[in-house]
């Protein structure tokens, strides 16, 4: 698919998918007869995964070193999942964080609502 097709099923912009390219977040991108890039089924599968990773605050960095890990093959699986388990932890810190923030604005949400 042309890199239109994929920024619009990916949620992500043209320029996002070339910048992901040039940084290596993604492969080079196979090319069609006409020097186009063509996006397969596999590659949205993986923007969708670094989409999660960005939204779940992962630095860019960090998101370089696990896809640089995956082009070495499966023998990194373990240090993959090592990054992952990091970053799941620090965004369930995260969640932890932003209950009690919902705890403090239903407090005084009810403190309002009980003054009117």
């Amino acid at each position: 698919m042309t890199i239109q097709e994929a920024a619009r099923r990916s949620g992500l912009s043209a320029h996002t998918l070339r910048y992901y390219e040039r940084i290596g977040l993604i492969h080079s991108v196979d090319r069609d007869g006409k020097g186009h890039r063509d996006y397969t089924e596999q590659d949205l599968t993986w923007l969708e995964f670094l989409t999660r990773l960005r939204s779940t605050g992962m630095p860019i960095a960090d998101m370089c070193r696990y896809a640089d890990l995956r082009r070495q093959g499966p023998h990194t699986a373990p240090e993959r999942q090592r990054m992952l388990e990091t970053h799941r932890a620090r965004v369930a810190a995260r969640i932890a964080e932003l209950a009690q923030d919902l705890e403090v604005l239903d407090y005084k949400i009810n403190f309002y609502k009980e003054m009117s």
